[in-house]
């Protein structure tokens, strides 16, 4: 892992589409801002992690057919 020190209004590039900049600094929280084309995705790693589980399970063919009761 790369890791990099910036001040607030600071910021990185990520490829030659992608700019992450610190936009504030309270205590331990840091406030980031993500300017990147809206063809990529950008989630919160805990709901990624979600949404992986969620197309995972799908395709394993976990859910349960009761599921699909009623929509046809």
């Amino acid at each position: 892992m790369l890791a990099l020190s910036r001040k607030m209004n600071e910021s990185i590039m990520l490829g030659n589409d992608i700019e992450v900049t610190v936009l504030e600094i309270k205590g331990d929280q840091v406030k980031i801002g993500v300017k990147a084309p809206k063809t990529i995705p950008i989630y919160r790693r805990e709901l990624y992690l979600q949404i992986r589980q969620s197309n995972k399970e799908a395709a394993d063919g976990d859910i349960p057919v009761r599921a699909f009761e009623g929509l046809l």
